[in-house]
């Protein structure tokens, strides 16, 4: 399940199945990194890569490590959070605008190497999730020496 509001369908939602279905009729799938993160409804995701690790960040502000979890299998990475639902102060007021999601939320990210699953390190500071993934040994440059003859 994705974010979602509690009231009727959010018109950038409506907005961004419009385009999607105008980019796809060009594009093909491929066409989803065309439009910006907030317009897919889901939080921005950026990944690196370092010598010995994959870095992938992702901004969830509001969310607390509880609400969190991360796992790796068969070179991807999964990251659900499960933001709180309203308190009862909340649904008893009138929102004049409500940007901020609540509910459920997953997103897979295929790794572009291998990773070392047991060695997978998460942390978040200041509403940015910051995972490090260190690289399998195979997955590691490695150096040849070169023999004479």
């Amino acid at each position: 399940m994705a974010f979602g509001y509690p009231t009727t369908r959010h018109p950038f939602h409506q907005l961004r199945d419009e385009m999607d279905r105008l980019l796809t009729g060009f594009l093909g799938p491929a066409g989803d990194g065309l439009l910006p993160a907030v317009f897919r409804g889901h939080p921005a995701v950026n990944v690196w890569e370092k010598d010995d690790a994959l870095m992938v960040e992702m901004e969830v502000p509001g969310v607390k490590t509880d609400e969190v979890e991360v796992s790796v299998a068969k070179g991807e990475l999964s990251i659900r959070i499960n933001r709180a639902a309203e308190t009862e102060e909340e649904k008893h007021v009138t929102y004049h605008r409500r940007e901020r999601p609540i509910g459920s939320f997953s997103r897979v990210v295929r790794l572009p190497v291998e990773v070392d699953a047991d060695h997978v390190a998460a942390a978040l500071h200041d509403g940015v999730l910051t995972i490090t993934l260190p690289k399998a040994p195979s997955a590691k440059p490695r150096k040849i020496n070169v023999a004479g003859t």
